[in-house]
């Protein structure tokens, strides 16, 4: 394609009035879905509706693409269509209180069912103490005592009478009964016992063994009916308890017959209060609490909680949780703990859940980065999803870094859909080094930056702010103002035939517009209030680019619009700030000589150039090579500089900026300084598309407007960019004007013909360029300096050369 110089209508697609349906936004209905995104749509809902494992969604998209709406609209029409899932509760374990059970429940009983055994509790400390004060219980029990001690009475006595026989008396001391000897009715004392004689002490002896043996019989059958006395008093005690509870317990099994683990617990409860009965009666409390407060005295009614973990019992259908902050215990809970006498304890009432549980039967949605920051977040949610359920456990003792005892709570099933919210490199590098991630995250719903710019989705725009007008009490937008943010949306995409989805930005301009259209006084937001919202918010980022502006137009950084200058060159260079990018000349200089090195670049070897900017300069070597040295070699060394660039230096868009400079000079033909040149150039010499092409422009015009517009200044830009074109006002008007031109190319040649304003020329049949031309001019040096570096190296002149004279 030959040169061509834009006119006005190439510079930017404008937006027809025509093409707004409506005179405000006011008259439209509100947006009810996304825009354009059918692409990652379909991959949400293929994986919001699929039910098999490792289906879990990874969606890639940049922040103000509309994902997180996206999400939200639909979980809540899928989770509707769901099954409430059951709640969650932890009990006590009986058998091992560090291992608390949890128990599934159907949908919204898991309050009732804490209510119910809080109940019965209640009941059980009432009826309990006032059961064993009944006149039936009293009178069996004082039954059972008084048999016992009559029992006991008429061993001991048999016994007494016993040791009377053999001359000896029973007497009961702390130590247990002793026996003492008598002798004419008299109770011996040791002394005397002792100066009894030999033959009398020996009978006494004799007497005192088989008295002890008896002794020692009565004493087991008084343990042993004592035992039995007790075991029969506890049975009376389990028997009158389970009368004063037995309806209700019976109660309870029977409203949650069906469901075994309830049921298994309820029994497991009742075994429990007939082991802890002085509990429940108050001797424990008389014993060993009645120096503590009220809330310690209920410290030990604490096992027969129920810890509810889900409560579903507000919710219909499937539970959508949106984890903004994923910590390892704000995703799998916690088991907290409390100070008690001195000392940090816990107990299975002190078991939180956390989102995981929350979401379980649902969806979870999570941001990924946030995630990743969070490692033991990552992977204790990869091994959840793998093993299929929720394990709360603190992450020392995961680590093994505690070895204090604690709890270890029964796992919970787990069945969820994880959606992971993040932007596309960090689901490649996902994929690529963590292999579980691809086994656990196998739907990819990506959302692209930019929708085609049609009449549909022109007419979706506008809905699209009608909804944001309304939802946040903002005034409406004139068919003015809606053309005018249409284009700014194209100017966003960095295309005519786009639209940007970066929709947070675009409500962030309407939002602003709003603030001036309310300080006018106007009903509905203007073309003007849109205009003026972009140029402040330009104005409030652009200090470092006037000070740039301001040093170039003093002198202080070198650039010329004017003249012409071999082996110099303006380039078009894009510096981001973050929140603001903006375009600045560049003069990039090319000094040649004799050597065999080719091309230096000088950015590289002062470490400042980047990989794709080195790569950029060596396929400068590949062009030379390719276009002039066929018949020589190229005995070339060219050094390239961007001037007064103290920083790193990065892309390939000023590589034909780099190799027009090289060119002049070796052709020595000036280059004109009234123009500045972008473009990527490859091995064929055919200029590329490059990006940042609007700030560019308007980089170089802002310059050329501070120095004093002439009327022959202007730019040169791949063809392949028009597309992208959406430039200001100002300069479209400048070009109207044909005080600025705009110049697009498709290769090498055709932007050396309008630096140089000479003819490029083309090879002609016998190998030669066209006389007179650029490519002549060049080709012509390039032999002069291979045959003059021949000469230095002593080596015949090319093409007259032998192999003999070589040799």
């Amino acid at each position: 394609m030959p040169i061509r110089e834009l006119s006005p209508d190439d510079l930017k697609a404008e937006c027809k009035l025509d093409l707004i349906t409506c005179a405000t936004t006011e008259e439209l209905t509100p947006l009810d879905k996304i825009i354009g995104q059918e692409r990652a749509l379909r991959a949400l809902k293929f994986g919001l509706e699929i039910e098999s494992k490792g289906f879990n969604i990874y969606v890639a998209g940049f922040p103000g693409t509309g994902r997180v709406t996206a999400i939200s609209d639909y979980l809540e029409e899928i989770a509707k269509t769901k099954p409430t899932p059951p709640d969650w509760v932890y009990v006590n374990n009986f058998k091992n209180p560090y291992e608390p059970k949890a128990i599934k429940l159907p949908p919204g009983k898991a309050r009732e069912f804490q209510k119910d055994v809080r109940n019965f509790i209640e009941e059980a400390k009432r009826a309990i103490p006032k059961v064993f004060q009944s006149d039936e219980y009293v009178s069996k029990r004082e039954q059972l005592i008084k048999i016992a001690e009559a029992h006991k009475e008429k061993l001991l006595s048999e016994l007494n009478e016993e040791a009377q026989r053999s001359s000896f008396a029973l007497q009961v001391t702390p130590m247990g009964i002793i026996m003492i000897p008598i002798l004419a009715g008299r109770l011996l004392t040791d002394q005397e016992y002792l100066s009894l004689p030999l033959e009398l002490k020996r009978e006494y002896d004799k007497r005192r063994e088989k008295l002890e043996i008896k002794l020692n019989e009565v004493m087991r059958q008084i343990s042993e009916f004592d035992k039995k006395t007790r075991e029969e008093l506890r049975k009376l005690a389990n028997d009158t308890v389970q009368y004063a509870l037995g309806f209700l317990i019976n109660t309870l099994l029977q409203k949650y017959e069906g469901l075994p683990e309830v049921q298994s617990y309820l029994n497991d409860l009742r075994n429990d209060i007939l082991e802890n009965i002085d509990l429940f009666t108050g001797k424990a409390e008389t014993q060993q609490l009645s120096t503590l407060t009220s809330w310690m005295r209920e410290l030990p009614f604490r096992r027969y909680e129920v810890n509810i973990i889900v409560d579903n019992s507000d919710l219909k259908g499937a539970p959508v949780i949106f984890e903004e902050n994923p910590t390892y215990n704000n995703l799998f809970g916690r088991i907290e703990k409390e100070a008690q006498f001195g000392t940090f304890t816990t107990d299975f009432t002190l078991i939180k859940s956390g989102s995981l549980h929350k979401a379980n039967g649902g969806f979870l949605v999570l941001p990924a980065e946030e995630i990743l920051k969070n490692l033991f977040s990552y992977d204790g949610l990869k091994r959840a999803l793998k093993n299929g359920n929720i394990v709360i456990e603190e992450v020392g003792e995961r680590l093994g870094f505690i070895s204090t005892k604690s709890l270890t709570p029964q796992p919970i099933p787990l069945n969820v859909k994880v959606i992971l919210v993040g932007n596309p490199l960090l689901y490649h590098l996902l994929y690529i080094y963590d292999p579980d991630f691809r086994e656990l995250f196998k739907v990819k719903a990506e959302f692209d930056i930019a929708i085609e710019r049609n009449e549909e989705n022109i007419k979706k725009y506008a809905s699209f702010i009608c909804t944001l007008c309304k939802k946040e009490n903002l005034r409406h937008l004139d068919s003015s103002a809606i053309a005018k943010i249409i284009e700014y949306s194209s100017r966003l995409a960095e295309d005519k035939r786009k639209l940007s989805t970066r929709f947070g930005e675009v409500a962030d301009i309407i939002r602003e517009a709003n603030f001036y259209a309310s300080q006018d006084g106007s009903k509905y937001i203007k073309d003007i209030h849109i205009k003026r919202a972009i140029e402040e918010k330009v104005y409030r980022s652009n200090l470092i680019q006037q000070k740039i502006k301001e040093m170039i137009e003093r002198g202080l950084i070198l650039i010329d619009t004017e003249g012409a200058k071999i082996g110099q060159v303006n380039a078009l260079s894009v510096i981001s700030l973050g929140d603001f990018t903006f375009g600045r000349p560049s003069r990039v200089t090319a000094s040649v000589g004799l050597g065999r090195e080719g091309v230096i670049d000088i950015e590289r070897e002062s470490k400042l150039g980047g990989p794709i900017h080195t790569k950029g300069v060596l396929i400068l070597g590949g062009y030379l090579t390719s276009k002039y040295a066929r018949d020589k070699p190229i005995s070339l060394s060219a050094r390239l500089v961007f001037e007064q660039s103290y920083e790193g230096i990065e892309g390939d868009s000023a590589s034909s900026t780099e190799l027009y400079a090289i060119l002049s000079a070796l052709a020595e033909l000036p280059i004109k300084q009234n123009l500045a040149v972008t473009g990527s150039v490859n091995q064929k010499g055919e200029v590329q598309a490059v990006g940042g092409i609007n700030e560019k422009i308007e980089g170089f015009f802002e310059v050329c407007k501070a120095k004093g517009l002439k009327g022959d200044e202007g730019v040169i830009i791949p063809e392949s960019n028009v597309q992208n074109l959406m430039l200001k006002d100002e300069i479209i008007e400048a070009v109207k004007l044909g005080k600025f031109h705009i110049y697009s190319i498709s290769t090498i040649d055709e932007g050396i013909e309008l630096l140089t304003g000479v003819r490029a020329g083309k090879r002609m049949e016998n190998g030669e360029f066209e006389p007179n031309t650029v490519n002549y001019r060049v080709d012509k040096r390039l032999r002069e300096m291979a045959e003059t570096l021949a000469k230095f190296a002593e080596i015949p002149a090319i093409g007259k050369s032998s192999r003999s004279d070589i040799e």
